[in-house]
Parts: structure tokens; sequence; C-alpha cells
């Protein structure tokens, strides 16, 4: 279950801080932070520790303030996490696709990807409730912009574009998942699998189960490991733009 999701503070702050609508501070001394500094710092401990460390207290020690002078800049974590968001969706590159929709759908695609990747830690935040910056719009636009006058109503414009969102946001964090039990095991998924190797062989009868004997070994000798997450993304990514032909087909 998350513990952290999106719009968790003051909406009317946080939208605020998201269009640069709120007032310089003025009382105390001159300031030394800008908005924009304190999220950057928040996006890159949460890249290379993770978003539970990042704390209002971790991000002034790395900005060298004591955690009280945050506060004139930032109201809380649930605002600072809201325009950490914004300012990463503010990275989606939004390049021009030439091709039909479904080209332009798979750069969507390939792009969230990149995100995710880049920034993993968004994988594990609820955003039911968006920060609505101009970062998330901006994506919004460009994303909605490759399924424009294809033949879908507007309601089903945003179906497919969260439809296809879905899907990335399901196979990255899987993808993310393997990678991090790599890392804190210290062993890669084929290592793992010859060093269990005697007892699959032991449990692994192939005239109980074979199905799963022929297809788990073909598998293991195409991609030499259990799984390959390129091809279980690309292969995923066609079947969910299939579906969305059939339904424009049926037109």
């Amino acid at each position: 279950m998350n513990s952290d999701y999106s719009g968790g503070g003051d909406p009317a702050k946080s939208l605020e801080l998201l269009w640069g609508l709120q007032s310089r501070p003025t009382r105390g001394p001159k300031p030394a932070l800008t908005v924009e500094r304190v999220v950057e710092a928040a996006v890159r401990i949460a890249d290379t520790e993770g978003l539970g460390a990042t704390s209002m207290r971790r991000v002034a020690d790395e900005l060298g303030v004591g955690a009280m002078t945050l506060y004139r800049y930032v109201p809380g974590k649930g605002e600072l996490l809201d325009v950490m968001l914004d300012s990463v969706y503010a990275e989606f590159p939004r390049r021009p696709v030439e091709g039909n929709w479904r080209a332009k759908l798979e750069e969507v695609a390939l792009e969230n990807r990149e995100l995710y990747l880049r920034h993993p830690w968004m994988l594990y935040v609820a955003t039911s409730r968006p920060p609505l910056g101009p970062g998330l719009m901006a994506k919004y636009e460009y994303e909605l912009e490759a399924v424009e006058g294809i033949g879908l109503t507007d309601v089903e414009m945003d179906a497919a574009v969260a439809l296809v969102n879905g899907y990335v946001h399901g196979a990255v964090r899987s993808a993310v998942d393997a990678q991090r039990v790599i890392q804190s095991s210290g062993i890669t998924d084929k290592e793992w699998w010859l060093a269990h190797e005697p007892l699959l062989d032991k449990i692994g009868d192939v005239h109980t189960f074979p199905l799963a004997s022929r297809v788990g070994t073909t598998v293991g000798q195409e991609f030499d490991a259990p799984y390959d997450s390129d091809h279980g993304f690309a292969f995923g990514l066609a079947r969910v733009l299939d579906g969305i032909a059939a339904l424009l087909a049926d037109r």
C-alpha cells in the first residue's frame, strides 16, 4: 500500500507553488533559497536515496540550512511532493513523431517509461489527486494530441491515454522491483536460479507440469533469465495498442 500520495497538502498552497503565485518571503533575513532549489534538492535525494529519505530535514541538510528555513518556501512535505512531481513531469520531452496515432502513442509510452526509470520513486506515489501544475498539464496535452482526430470521443481519448500510462506504470514498476531485488541480494536472477537448480529439478516434474516445464525452459534459453523486461514491455504495449486499433476498426 502506498504511503505517499499527491494532493496530501493544502491544495491552494500547492497550486500557488506550482504556478508561481506565492508571495516572496518578507520576514527574516534576505531569502537565500528559491522554491526551485528546494525542489531540485528534494528530487535529487529521492532519485538517489528513495522517497522515504526525502524529509524536510533531509532536504534542509542537503541545502545546508536549518529545517525551519524550508518552511519559508514550502509549507510541508505534502506540498513539496506535489511540486516534485510536477517538476519531473516538466522533463517529459514531448518529441514530435511522424506517422499515425499508433506511432505517436507508442512514443508516449516510451517517454513515460524513460521518465519512470530516471525517477523510480514516482512509481510509489499514488496520484489519483494529481498536482495540476504546468508540467503535468503540458504532458497531458501532448499525450492527448496522439489520439486527437482518430475517431474517439473525448472520454475515450482520456481513457486511451490512461490505459497506456497505466500499462507503462505497472510494467516499469515490476522491472524496477526486480532490479531492486538484485541490488539488495547482491546476486543476479541467473545466479539465483543456478544456485537453486538442484531443488528445482526435484520439483519440476515434466510429466506433472508439461507446459510449465516446456515454456519455462524455452524462455530461460531465450533470455538467459526467467524474464526479459524489454521484451515483456514491447510485447505488452503492442497488445494494448492492438486493443485500441480494434476499437477504431469497429467504428
